[in-house]
């Protein structure tokens, strides 16, 4: 497991093969529980090559030490990507008009 945010990840390898490779990642909280945003991609052993980006967001929970994943949410392609960030702006923007 990881003792820290900064070593937590979504790289995971079997059979010697990388299957899903971390790209960045956002660290959106830390503590107790963090938030993490991660982009990656996957390997497509057709094609011998890694797939497009793609985004997930994973809570962690630190128990005994070691942070723990307790949830995720996949983002399932960029258009969902563009229409969350779409939203969250316009939100922001109008939250902070009303001052709220």
């Amino acid at each position: 497991m990881y003792n820290s945010v900064d070593e937590l990840t979504v790289d995971y390898e079997e059979n010697g093969i990388l299957k899903v490779k971390e790209v960045d990642k956002e660290v959106l909280s830390k503590g107790a529980w963090a938030t993490v945003l991660f982009r990656y991609q996957e390997w497509q052993p057709d094609t011998d090559t890694y797939g497009p980006d793609r985004y997930t967001i994973r809570r962690y929970k630190k128990i005994g030490g070691e942070y723990r994943q307790q949830s995720k949410f996949t983002i399932s392609s960029n258009e969902q990507a563009r229409r969350i960030a779409d939203a969250l702006g316009r939100w922001i923007a109008d939250s902070e008009q009303t001052g709220d």
